[in-house]
């Protein structure tokens, strides 16, 4: 077994809105075990999220077997979660949970085209944890700054890409240039999006 299978991928921190745009998913080799990633707007591959946000809804959507969906709120939007047989402890919770109640969890994007195209972006719980409201303002600060961090570093790349000394080397930000080919999303959205959530988070602190 390779190195990189025995490690886990790194669990992005992400907003609802730039999540729910993150359509186009990807493989970087053809292994048949090789990670699925979703290509977030702002420039970088995600196996794995972190999110925290409020619980505002579960339902069980299931047929045949319990099949739990529920509303994660963030500041920015909603994440869609769902849960069902292959993810027992997470569907528990959903089961469980007493809603309107803060909630961490960590799991992978998920993509689902339906009949007209449009392609909906959901996640698929490794875990999921009831917190407090200090876990959550914390993480929206968090997120908030790695959010920043990767609409800075896909900014450098489209300024050194439009320079007169032409593009730039084979070391460049390959996500940024995936983004530019595949989205048509400005990185000035999600930069609002920043500014709204800590915004809130002010607003909840005073």
């Amino acid at each position: 077994m390779s190195g990189s299978q025995l490690t886990r991928e790194v669990a992005r921190r992400t907003f609802a809105s730039e999540f729910n745009d993150a359509t186009y998913t990807f493989k970087e080799s053809d292994e048949e075990r090789a990670p699925n990633y979703a290509l977030l707007p702002t420039g970088e591959r995600a196996n794995r999220v972190f999110v925290v946000g409020t619980l505002t809804e579960t339902e069980d959507v299931g047929e045949d077997s319990e099949y739990w969906r529920g509303r994660v709120v963030d500041p920015t939007g909603t994440f869609f979660v769902y849960a069902g047989q292959y993810q027992p402890e997470a569907a528990s919770v959903l089961r469980e949970a007493e809603t309107p109640a803060y909630v961490s969890v960590v799991g992978k994007p998920r993509t689902y085209e339906t009949d007209d195209g449009t392609v909906n972006v959901s996640l698929r719980p490794e875990s999921i944890a009831v917190v407090d409201e200090a876990t959550r303002n914390r993480w929206v600060v968090e997120t908030a700054e790695r959010t920043l961090d990767r609409i800075e570093a896909f900014e450098a790349w489209e300024a050194e890409e439009e320079s007169p000394e032409g593009a730039p080397d084979a070391t460049g930000n390959e996500y940024a240039r995936m983004v530019d080919e595949r989205y048509d999303l400005p990185v000035e959205n999600y930069r609002r999006a920043v500014v709204e959530a800590l915004e809130s988070v002010e607003g909840s602190a005073d």
